[in-house]
């Protein structure tokens, strides 16, 4: 008996290593994980008032912590998860016509949404693409994971134009994806990221010349355009050793009608009135209002904080981001549009909330129709 439990001790460790063997060998050969910064990176990271002990800080004091506590009710959420975490049905994606990027370009600020906090903005002739993270599950494996609600996309990144810019708000997988990268970045002229990003990039083919780091309240001149890093309260990390090891920002666009704030993560901080005194006010605000929970409010803004969040910032118009596309978190996919909704209309905060695919135009009248509700 004594040599059966040892043998079955002794397989059982023998299992357990080769797992973390495998598990090590996948995440040092895949590309996904991308790069570590070196060199010039590295340096101008160690060089920041924001870089302490090999980390990035929060502007403020940010516990993320779940404690035992808050893990066991994690574990039991995940036992009696709510069945409205994603759509039972096919949500309407309005798609785009390739043609339509041939003609020529007007002054209007064009704002279209692809799901999540993935955009493409046109502005002052320029096209932009935010977070563009156009793959089908924000995971480093792309089975696993949660999938997108829409069964497609507005347009194929094939059928994208050259885009001008891309602006990069943090490197977590349903923000940064290998493979949208991949294929955007021939016809992408430059990528604008927070410092130690730029080595993912560099990992994935993209030449250092097209990249330009930024830390927060740093701000530079593309094509006429400001562009501003400006802070945010979040984490990084895209592997089990990396966590805060890259920073994160939200954006300021600046055209010469036009501003508009793109909030990347973020919990609620001191930081949005700050910005706002500095840049604002702004034409309109993406800002996040899903995948939150009182357990991680630090990082994840309530939808009702988002709101405050555009007050402070002082927004003309609010657009909900971060939702309708994934299932990040424990509520259901409706409640954060729904809750936005009712804390907007008791402040008489006005909202947008197009369809995705569905391009907007600032200064002229929004879309505001209720999509997500399932029609009979």
């Amino acid at each position: 008996m004594k040599k059966l439990f040892k043998y079955i001790l002794l397989t059982f460790l023998g299992l357990i290593f080769l797992v973390f063997l495998g598990g090590a060998v996948f995440m040092n050969i895949s590309p996904q994980f991308g790069g570590k910064a070196t060199g010039d990176r590295l340096a101008a990271m160690q060089h920041s008032p924001l870089y302490q002990d090999g980390k990035f800080r929060n502007p403020v004091e940010t516990n993320m912590d779940l404690g035992f506590s808050g893990y066991l009710k994690v574990i039991a959420k995940t036992f009696n998860k709510d069945k409205n975490q994603q759509p039972d049905w096919s949500i309407p994606v309005q798609k785009i016509d390739p043609h339509r990027f041939t003609a020529k370009t007007d002054s209007l600020t064009k704002i279209t949404w692809f799901g999540h906090s993935a955009f493409l903005i046109e502005i002052d002739g320029k096209r932009l693409l935010l977070d563009p993270m156009l793959g089908n599950a924000p995971s480093p494996i792309s089975f696993l994971g949660t999938q997108r609600f829409s069964k497609t996309l507005p347009i194929a990144i094939a059928d994208l134009p050259a885009i001008d810019a891309v602006l990069i708000s943090h490197d977590h997988y349903d923000h940064l994806d290998y493979g949208s990268i991949q294929e955007l970045k021939a016809k992408t002229g430059h990528f604008y990221v927070p410092l130690g990003i730029g080595a993912h990039l560099e990992a994935w083919g993209v030449p250092a010349a097209k990249i330009t780091e930024l830390e927060w309240w740093q701000e530079t001149e593309f094509q006429g355009l400001k562009l501003v890093s400006t802070p945010a309260r979040h984490f990084s990390g895209r592997g089990l050793t990396d966590r805060m090891k890259t920073l994160w920002t939200s954006w300021v666009i600046q055209g010469k009608q036009d501003k508009i704030f793109f909030s990347g993560d973020s919990g609620y901080f001191p930081g949005f009135k700050q910005i706002g005194d500095k840049y604002g006010p702004f034409a309109i605000t993406l800002m996040e209002c899903g995948q939150y929970n009182e357990l991680w409010s630090n990082i994840h803004m309530m939808p009702e904080q988002t709101v405050q969040a555009h007050l402070d910032l002082k927004g003309k118009v609010l657009m909900p981001i971060h939702w309708g596309a994934f299932t990040l978190a424990m509520h259901s996919w409706t409640e954060p549009i729904e809750r936005l909704q009712a804390k907007a209309n008791a402040l008489q905060v006005p909202i947008t909330t197009p369809q995705i695919g569905e391009t907007i135009t600032l200064n002229q009248d929004l879309p505001t129709s209720s999509w997500w509700h399932k029609q009979p």
